[in-house]
């Protein structure tokens, strides 16, 4: 949460894959889909030996023969990892009171994923989970968007750039451009590996070092040729492989609010009434316990299975919406403080042993915040130990509106987020689909 949204590298020093370098080719639909490939880095010095190797892999692809065999012998991936994730079997997955100890934390999973991961729990996004959920969640084709307007919030929190939109009219040409200039965690986002570290010993997931990374701009011209060090559990990793599965919403709000017995039809009435009926509220320090999330989703007829993607809808956003301009000018200028899960062993205890490939909310930080005194941030454990996405500031409130209209808080998830090889976070293009 702290940190910008720069791009980021390591130095010339050692790589834990020092041989290996991320390599993505796009060919016509009509020969081959959209593949990631591991090259050896020193291929990019011998540009016949790199044609050859393509070539050749070109031609596995297009016999219809020896495509599921190439698929199950490919030996590494876009996760640098020694397999596809599809490939892996993670039905016997350890509980979260068997997970090993790194220094004095618990619950490190880096075992669990590999030493040369750089997917995390996206691994549990295998084929079949993907398949699964594509096949009982799209029914009626409805679609929702989940990404606030990238204008938003106007004046970001934690000290971050504000966005800025220059449209450029090209006269005298009937032609427009647009610049873009963001900090990728001012609005919705995804945190990746490279934003949140193990503070007290300066390493981030899977036990790559703090120090080693670099800021600043740091040019690159031959996509062909990247440092493996530079991309170094990227957020590109993400990019190329989809966070994509089933989605299920626990709508905190919908949930209070029914248990208080508001309703009104009126939409600023009601947006009012769901406020005034939560126990908390949105922008003031407050822990949801895990109870609480396991009522919500029994009352919305929920049962979670692996490889879901959980999406809370806390009310930060929809208070947002709701207030005057000088209250969001007044929390922009404000320490934060936000509702959100508590930090506690039974929340992480939850969150691990329902192996959620992802967790996202509507607030600007996930978990309640500040944390108290002496308290470790959640994100140290589900980014740093884990590699759990956590995505934040989603705009979940067309998606509210969708699940109590169709009665069903599953649904199918997708979610591409921006290529940005090394980067550390990025806006999520996400959507959910009936």
């Amino acid at each position: 949460m702290t940190h910008n949204g720069t791009l980021h590298k390591h130095d010339d020093g050692p790589s834990s894959h020092p041989s290996l370098v991320p390599f993505s080719t796009e060919l016509a639909t009509d020969f081959l889909p959209v593949s990631t490939f591991f090259l050896r880095y020193e291929a990019h010095k011998h540009p016949f030996n790199m044609t050859t190797k393509r070539l050749s892999k070109i031609l596995t692809w297009m016999s219809p023969s020896s495509k599921e065999s190439n698929h199950k012998q490919e030996s590494t991936g876009t996760s640098g990892s020694k397999s596809s994730p599809s490939s892996k079997d993670w039905s016997k997955l350890p509980k979260f009171d068997d997970l090993p100890m790194f220094k004095n934390m618990k619950g490190c999973a880096w075992e669990v994923w590999g030493k040369d991961d750089q997917l995390g729990t996206i691994n549990l996004l295998t084929e079949e989970v993907v398949k699964r959920a594509a096949a009982e969640e799209i029914i009626t084709g409805t679609t929702v968007s989940l990404n606030w307007p990238i204008q938003f919030p106007s004046k970001p929190l934690f000290r971050r750039k504000s966005p800025e939109v220059r449209m450029m009219p090209q006269t005298p040409r009937i032609v427009r451009d647009d610049e873009i200039h963001i900090n990728t965690q001012s609005g919705t986002q995804w945190d990746g590996l490279r934003h949140f570290g193990i503070q007290e010993h300066g390493v981030f997931y899977n036990n790559t070092p703090h120090d080693a990374m670099v800021g600043g701009i740091v040019p690159l011209h031959d996509p062909l040729a990247v440092d493996p060090a530079f991309a170094h559990i990227g957020i590109q990793n993400w990019a190329n492989h989809g966070i994509c599965g089933r989605g299920v919403l626990l709508d905190m709000v919908r949930y209070y609010n029914t248990e208080s017995g508001g309703h009104t039809t009126n939409k600023t009435d009601k947006a009012k009434s769901e406020l005034d009926s939560l126990p908390y509220d949105p922008w003031t320090t407050h822990g949801l316990s895990v109870s609480e999330l396991k009522a919500c989703a029994e009352k919305q007829g929920v049962k979670f299975r692996q490889g879901d993607i959980l999406i809370l809808r806390v009310g930060f956003i929809q208070k947002y919406q709701n207030a005057t301009q000088e209250e969001r000018d007044a929390l922009a200028g404000k320490p934060e403080t936000f509702a959100g899960i508590e930090q506690s062993e039974d929340m992480k205890r939850f969150l691990w042993d329902n192996h959620f490939a992802a967790i996202a909310s509507d607030q600007p930080a996930l978990e309640r915040w500040p944390t108290p005194e002496g308290t470790p941030h959640m994100h140290q454990t589900l980014i740093g130990l884990w590699g759990m996405p956590i995505g934040e500031m989603f705009d979940v409130e067309k998606l509210s509106e969708t699940c109590a209209r169709l009665g069903r808080y599953t649904f199918f998830f997708s979610s591409w987020p921006l290529c940005i090889i090394g980067g550390c976070a990025s806006p999520p293009n996400a959507a959910a689909y009936f």
